[in-house]
């Protein structure tokens, strides 16, 4: 671990962005060259200290994880991010186009959609990164582990994760999801992380294993969903899909036609999305 040299980089990073890259405002008083440390902290999801520490060449070494959060947040590229790992005394993540770097690019456009559900998958259904207003719709994505992380096996292993969508539509997401899943098996083949979610899925779902079975290859997601939330109802959206082929990873997005009372909901749901994020700023996580 080369403690200048990190300390560097993150410092000349983080003074490099600006709070209009991250999505925030500037303020009448801001003095500071690029982001605050207690901005980059709440961008990575950690605490001010643990960040103050890395800059001031004091800090313990950081985990693998803390280092994929302290790239998304200062929102590097690829590149940035390899060297970043090898200052912390970590080897670079190999490339894959299913890894769970988000694009800068990608990362720009969801901080301008912070009043608007929307969330980066990976090609398996894994959230890598939400908006607060996709939190307070489906909750929490980024917090599962394991085969947990999609949301293919969330929906047959746990049917609490069934409950943002109003139950007549369950069959047609159940279908939906399996075929998702079939597509990147046949593209990653039997030897695949998809393959291994396949036969967990499989050994935790009868109703899984029934579908998978009938080898439907057609069925995809509706542009027009419904979705519910225990606070404003159920709202009708429009899902849109904005695809990055070169990490292979989706930003979905729901709208609202405006003027009509799904709208509204959706505007009262941004709301409760911000009240219930606003403590993130003040987490004291330090090193997982």
């Amino acid at each position: 671990m080369d403690r200048d040299q990190l300390a560097d980089f993150l410092r000349r990073r983080r003074e490099a962005l600006q709070p209009e890259d991250v999505g925030l405002g500037r303020g009448p008083r801001r003095r500071t060259a690029g982001l605050r440390r207690e901005e980059v902290a709440a961008l990575c999801d950690m605490s001010v200290d643990y960040y103050s520490r890395l800059e001031q060449r004091r800090g313990p070494q950081p985990s693998e994880q803390m280092l994929k959060a302290i790239a998304r947040g200062l929102r590097l590229s690829l590149a940035e991010r390899d060297h970043l790992f090898r200052l912390a005394g970590h080897n670079a993540p190999a490339r894959a186009s299913s890894g769970d770097h988000v694009s800068p690019g990608l990362m720009r456009i969801l901080d301008r959609l912070s009043d608007t559900p929307a969330q980066v998958m990976t090609e398996l259904g894994e959230t890598l990164v939400q908006t607060p207003a996709a939190r307070a719709l489906f909750g929490d994505e980024t917090r599962h582990e394991g085969f947990m992380r999609s949301v293919g096996y969330r929906w047959f292993a746990d049917p609490a994760s069934r409950d943002v969508y109003p139950r007549e539509d369950h069959p047609i997401h159940a279908r939906a999801f399996t075929a998702d899943l079939r597509a990147v098996y046949a593209k990653q083949g039997p030897r695949s992380r998809a393959a291994a979610l396949v036969e967990a899925t499989r050994a935790a779902s009868p109703e899984f294993a029934q579908y998978w079975d009938a080898h439907e290859v057609t069925t995809t997601h509706a542009r027009e969903k419904r979705l519910q939330h225990p606070e404003v109802g159920v709202m009708d959206l429009q899902c849109q899909l904005l695809h990055d082929p070169d990490q292979g990873h989706s930003l979905l997005v729901l709208t609202a036609t405006p003027g009509t009372e799904s709208y509204e909901k959706l505007q009262l749901l941004s709301v409760i999305g911000a009240q219930h994020v606003a403590p993130a700023a003040e987490r004291t996580r330090t090193s997982p």
